[in-house]
């Protein structure tokens, strides 16, 4: 006789099974990685944090400022191991969730934290020698202090990768589902926020950085409060007489058209001066040619009110480049 066909497995169980395996495999790599996570946050604590402020090398705004919160996210980190050890995934994860604003804060200083770093690097002999010191110990194998404090951002978006995993994966029906679902959204928006913070401190940045190309008393808080799109030079072709060529700085609310200023000003040498400023609001854009692909570039065409300018690039994928920034910023002042 033959053997008997197998069984059709119930889909619910199959699912179920499904389930579990991902579970098991998130929760796996979520301890594991907090371990390592954990142990990197100690070294930083101990021979860095810890040191600096028994040593005095360090006045106390100073360790601040490069550290921020570390010690209390370490702590989190201790707390929240225990709870993962034992198995206790929605106890532990629910219990550090008010944790989640020293990440915040951590983000908010971030830029703060990188400033003080190069300065203190830069005019403190004892401090460059001390950092020396302890990046050469082999518990850090290699890594210097500048690769590690961006760790808590990083482990934060692991966090939100792993946990989201495992409340997607946990059964409805098991009694920390809920748990592991509040810390999956809470954890996701703190993510977020984070997010949020450090496309400002990029914004701030490149502003801070075309102000400083701009020279001249017009130029003065040009780039306050804007958002930072995109800069190039492109040949503004008049009706007349041959293409000249201009560098364009473009933010969220306006265009802003500039001429460099010439080699024989000694004080504003490899500046700007500001020509005019064009508002994205009321601007129309096409593009007259430039649409095959091609590499002998393109022609754009901006319209406003009183005047209207032809921009031209050799550069097709740069030209590309310059009519999707200019298509997000006219479309955000239409919103």
């Amino acid at each position: 006789m033959g053997s008997p066909a197998p069984r059709p497995r119930c889909p619910l169980q199959e699912q179920r099974a499904r389930w579990e395996r991902k579970r098991a495999c998130t929760a796996r790599e979520l301890l594991e990685t907090e371990r390592r996570y954990q142990e990197q946050l100690g070294l930083v604590a101990t021979y860095f944090v810890g040191i600096l402020r028994a040593k005095g090398t360090l006045r106390p705004p100073e360790r601040q400022a490069l550290f921020g919160p570390w010690e209390l996210i370490y702590g989190a980190s201790q707390e929240l191991l225990t709870y993962l050890e034992g198995g206790h995934w929605g106890q532990g994860l629910e219990g550090f969730c008010p944790h989640l604003e020293l990440y915040t804060q951590f983000a908010a200083n971030a830029e703060r934290s990188q400033t003080t770093l190069q300065e203190q690097l830069k005019k403190s002999k004892r401090f460059r020698r001390f950092i020396r010191l302890q990046e050469g110990r082999p518990e850090f194998g290699g890594l210097q202090l500048q690769d590690l404090l961006p760790l808590p951002l990083q482990r934060l978006q692991q966090y939100e990768n792993l946990v989201v995993a495992l409340a997607e994966n946990t059964n409805p029906n098991s009694p920390d589902h809920q748990q592991l679902t509040r810390a999956a959204r809470l954890i996701s928006e703190t993510s977020q926020r984070v997010h949020t913070i450090g496309q400002k401190q990029k914004n701030d940045q490149h502003l801070r950085r075309v102000q400083a190309l701009l020279s001249g008393r017009q130029a003065k808080g040009l780039t306050s409060g804007r958002w930072f799109l995109h800069q190039g030079w492109l040949l503004v072709v008049p009706p007349r007489g041959k293409p000249r060529p201009r560098m364009f700085f473009l933010f969220s609310d306006v265009l802003l058209m500039a001429k460099p200023r010439p080699p024989l000003c000694l004080l504003q040498s490899g500046t700007f001066a500001c020509r005019a400023l064009y508002p994205m609001a009321q601007c129309q854009l096409h593009r007259v040619f430039g649409h095959s692909g091609g590499p002998c570039g393109g022609l754009l065409s901006l319209s406003f009110p009183h005047e209207k300018l032809l921009l031209m690039s050799t550069d097709q994928e740069e030209l590309l480049r310059w009519y999707h920034s200019l298509t997000l910023a006219i479309s955000s002042q239409k919103n």
